[in-house]
């Protein structure tokens, strides 16, 4: 099977790894990819949003099938292409992937299918957004409605943060066209978790969970990010409640949207909110997480390609998935000043001499050659240094025992990512 995998990022690296391990693989391209995809298969200049670039790619290396990465090929229609030309594709079509495209559509898809989320309320002005969180209060949630690259959430302890967001995405435009209209809701509480499966039509088949951690800093302080780390699995989230949770707030989605005649095939992302009433959802989306799909990957011990081939086809009894029963763990490595403008050029050594250590892997995500043949930062959210272990303890241990081999000085992360879960275990 020829494959082209979109993508440049961390997700896209382990997807890349796990695919290369596949017996029906022929080749492999990645577009754009990154360095460390280059080692697994054909890395191609075109960018992950440009779908008729895409589709010319997949029609001159006779491609048998495309498998999104980001969602932004989703959002911009790369499954609709492909099936116009007659190329099978392991994701949704524009129109159900407005799962993640839009905040609103979510809501209201939640809504119709009596899914419990949070009470919420959309804004298309900055205005009367305001005057509603000064009669609302504090804590709540302000969401940039489209898409802004996981840094379109504001999760508001006071009023004074809360209009900060609202002038920030609206007034000033800081998200640009994401942040024109956004939705407010109310802040639950409880343990966030991320539930994965495979879909098709009204039928789902579980991947796994993960939970991520999303701000910048130690403790859960600072600034929201696209995720700083995860492990795998969620410690008092199992098995019987996972599936639980796909009964009660991914089927019901997935009839609704097959009643609206946009069914559902790919992967969803279900962001849960694991309250004191029970899980409620936070948000879809439409591909695997990043930095959860590192973590969840290098437990696989089935054939990801097979399963993704299976979901394209819509044939989800052919779709096995397995995991190992070790726990797993990525911890991102950004670069400095992210999630601002990040400090990009500085050289990365000794990811290399990270991999040889036990249960380690090294995921590449904001990276580039530089002139000289060297590896250098080219964005945020640059490596996600990831371990398996027996036991959470040994696969923390290792990641960061691995994350302070790698040479790089402008590189930062946080130190407790798995702490809570450790505490929990007692």
């Amino acid at each position: 099977m020829r494959v082209l995998l979109v993508g440049s990022g961390g997700r896209e690296h382990a997807m890349a790894a796990a695919i290369a391990r596949s017996p029906l693989l022929d080749a492999l391209f990645i577009a754009p990819g990154n360095p460390g995809t280059a080692a697994l298969g054909t890395n191609c200049p075109v960018r992950a949003d440009d779908v008729p670039g895409l589709i010319a790619l997949a029609r001159r290396e006779r491609i048998d099938l495309v498998v999104p990465g980001p969602e932004a090929p989703l959002v911009a229609g790369i499954a609709d292409a492909c099936a116009k030309a007659g190329i099978a594709c392991a994701g949704p079509t524009q129109a159900a992937a407005a799962l993640e495209g839009s905040k609103t559509f979510t809501k209201e898809v939640c809504d119709a299918a009596g899914i419990p989320t949070a009470r919420w309320e959309r804004f298309d002005a900055a205005a009367p957004a305001l005057d509603y969180v000064r009669r609302h209060g504090a804590p709540v949630v302000v969401k940039a409605d489209g898409l802004a690259a996981g840094k379109g959430v504001v999760v508001a302890q006071s009023v004074a943060e809360a209009e900060q967001a609202i002038t920030d995405m609206m007034t000033d435009g800081t998200l640009g066209q994401a942040g024109h209209s956004v939705v407010i809701e109310d802040c639950l509480m409880g343990d966030e978790v991320s539930l994965f499966a495979f879909c098709a039509g009204e039928s789902a088949v579980l991947i796994g969970a993960a939970q991520d951690h999303k701000r910048i800093g130690d403790g859960d302080t600072g600034p929201n990010t696209g995720g700083m780390g995860a492990v795998s699995p969620p410690t008092g989230f199992g098995r019987a409640r996972q599936d639980a949770a796909l009964d009660l707030l991914v089927r019901p989605m997935l009839r609704e949207m097959a009643r609206r005649g946009t069914p559902f095939t790919g992967i969803i992302f279900a962001g849960l909110m694991l309250t004191s009433d029970g899980p409620q959802l936070i948000e879809y989306n439409v591909r695997l997480g990043d930095p959860e799909a590192q973590a969840l990957l290098i437990r696989l011990e089935s054939d990801l390609l097979a399963a993704l081939a299976a979901v394209a086809k819509g044939q989800l009894e052919q779709t096995d998935i397995r995991f190992s029963n070790q726990s797993s763990i990525s911890v991102v490595m950004a670069a400095r000043g992210y999630p601002g403008k990040p400090v990009t050029g500085g050289v990365i050594r000794n990811i290399a001499a990270a991999e040889t250590m036990p249960g380690v892997h090294v995921f590449q995500a904001g990276t580039k050659l530089d002139g000289a043949g060297e590896l250098v930062a080219a964005g945020g959210r640059v490596l996600a240094v990831c371990a398996t272990g027996d036991t959470l303890r040994q696969a923390h241990d290792r990641a960061y025992e691995a994350v302070k081999v790698i040479d790089w000085p402008d590189g930062i992360y946080r130190h407790d990512i798995g702490l809570r879960a450790l505490n929990a275990q007692g």
